[in-house]
């Protein structure tokens, strides 16, 4: 039997080693999608065939580290690896339901599926019960896992931005999900004068690491109702996640004190934002370390406020965190006002900062770009794992337009990222099987394009921020409700038209042809 290799999007080289088994070993990865076999079926591939094919393997983790952590029948078809790699398919393809996805792999991508009786006499339903109920079943560990292990790997293969140091932007988004009662429970909607509304909003806290641009799996929460979370709670657990001695930068609404001791307590370096009433009130007990023309630096050894300690009970009593004041007058006539624990002068400060504005563009191309904020799940549970498996996702084509960037000699964020999206789904994801050869020659091609697709560079614009205004929603379920509401209230009979006299009263002027006039309107408006 030939080894039989498969393989999927990206020409790179992921979490773990690809080696080479038994000539009767069927080997799958991640990336399963473009089948490559030898000439003859009945001999093994060359060394030089498997040297490409193992060249373009993504080899993150292996079917049977997964299966192992969530061991399937013998008989099954949606098995563990499978059903995560669906469910990345149906994020990639812009969020495809469960019947899109299943009818993708069984028209182009068979070869993603075990070798099963139905598979093989090709009565595998094409329904999506079964998908379904694979999804149901995997377990939330495992999806979570399989992230955590996928961005590792993405983020160990770029060089650090800071010495030795990670960087990360941290900041937190809403998202509105289906509005079913487990969901209302689990993430209330908000409310206003009238009343609770309609959707349920869930806070979700995003890393993104600075060099690479890959995300962390979130940190998810009920941003309304009794039990609901803050972005600072999110961020303090988000930061026992992050290698040791990283960078955080954060805007301001992280720049108080029991978020910068709790990520310094967590071995970490920090650049924050301050809003410029705490930087004044922070700056009484500064000292001034120096001042030029545009910035001054002060030092301070921090230490809770009164009001931190009521919000913050648990503070030690002891707590403090020696930092760097910075206040840097901008081009603009902004002034910038920031606080760290790196000893660096006011301008790298600023130059650093700057940075942290990326991650606005990340959070834009992970909701709108690839729509992750039209989740499909209608349970708390699979809201999750849609989640992860959309940030494994997002994080394929950061890397895919890694490599577009370095082929064009380019930062990776100036190639933009949505085209670089299509660029990834029309000339890889939407292709048929092909072989090896044709393979790379299609991969080169999609790089080559990818590497052109440069945002506009336009030196000297600004422009103010602003929200991406609320997507709009299906109201097929308001439909339903309001039919339900129709067939279980009585209907009221429709109040008869009033009748107006057509005769003509002596000593009346307008005439006969003014009084029909009043009538016809008089009756106009009161049919229903």
């Amino acid at each position: 039997m030939a080894l039989t290799l498969e393989i999927y999007f990206c020409n790179a080289v992921f979490g773990t080693t690809f080696a080479p088994l038994a000539n009767n070993t069927f080997v799958r990865r991640l990336y399963v999608r473009f089948k490559i076999v030898s000439a003859n079926d009945e001999s093994v591939l060359s060394e030089l065939e498997l040297t490409s094919a193992i060249e373009m393997l993504s080899a993150i983790i292996p079917d049977e580290e997964l299966e192992s952590l969530a061991p399937t029948g013998p008989a099954t078809v949606y098995t563990t690896s499978i059903t995560i790699w669906m469910l990345i398919l149906q994020r990639l393809g812009k969020g495809k339901s469960m019947s899109e996805v299943i009818k993708d792999v069984l028209s182009n991508s068979r070869e993603l599926l075990p070798d099963n009786k139905r598979v093989r006499e090709n009565t595998l339903s094409s329904k999506s019960g079964a998908y379904s109920r694979a999804r149901k079943r995997l377990p939330l560990e495992v999806v979570e896992y399989f992230a955590k292990r996928v961005c590792d790997s993405f983020i160990h293969q770029t060089p650090s931005w800071f010495g030795e140091r990670r960087a990360f932007n941290i900041d937190g988004t809403t998202m509105t999900l289906s509005p079913t009662s487990e969901l209302r429970t689990a993430f209330p909607p908000a409310t206003n004068q009238y009343g609770e509304t309609v959707w349920p909003v869930m806070l979700m806290l995003v890393a993104h690491e600075v060099q690479s641009g890959s995300a962390l799996p979130p940190e998810l929460g009920a941003m309304y109702g009794d039990g609901n979370t803050s972005e600072v709670k999110l961020a303090r657990q988000l930061a026992k996640r992050l290698p040791p001695n990283s960078l955080i930068f954060a805007d301001s609404g992280f720049g108080i004190f029991s978020v910068a001791y709790s990520m310094t307590g967590d071995g970490h370096q920090i650049l924050f934002r301050l809003t410029k009433s705490r930087f004044k009130s922070m700056r009484r007990s500064a000292q001034l370390l120096e001042e030029t023309e545009s910035t001054k630096t002060y030092s301070l050894t921090w230490v809770p406020s009164a009001k931190d300690r009521k919000t913050n009970p648990d503070l030690p009593a002891d707590a403090s965190v020696e930092v760097f004041l910075h206040e840097v007058e901008l081009d603009n006539g902004e002034t910038l006002y920031l606080v760290t624990t790196l000893g660096i002068r006011a301008e790298h400060a600023a130059e650093f900062y700057l940075r942290r504005y990326d991650v606005e563009h990340d959070i834009r191309d992970l909701k709108v770009t690839m729509s992750l904020e039209t989740l499909r799940s209608r349970s708390v549970l699979m809201v999750k794992k849609e989640v992860f498996t959309s940030i494994v996702a997002y994080n394929l084509v950061i890397q895919f337009r890694r490599q577009a960037a370095e082929l064009g000699q380019l930062a990776p964020r100036r190639l933009s990222f949505s085209n670089v999206w299509y660029t990834f789904r029309s000339f890889l994801l939407n292709k048929l099987p092909c072989s090896a050869p044709e393979w790379q020659l299609r991969y080169a091609e999609a790089l080559q394009i990818a590497s052109k697709d440069k945002l506009p560079n336009r030196p000297g614009r600004s422009y103010k921020r602003k929200a991406h205004p609320r997507r709009p929603k299906s109201t097929k379920f308001m439909k339903l409700e309001n039919q339900k509401q129709e067939q279980t209230t009585p209907q009221k009979p429709p109040d008869k038209p009033k009748e107006v006299p057509l005769s003509v009263r002596p000593g009346e002027g307008g005439g006969l042809g003014k009084e029909l006039r009043a009538t016809r309107r008089v009756i106009t408006m009161k049919t229903p």
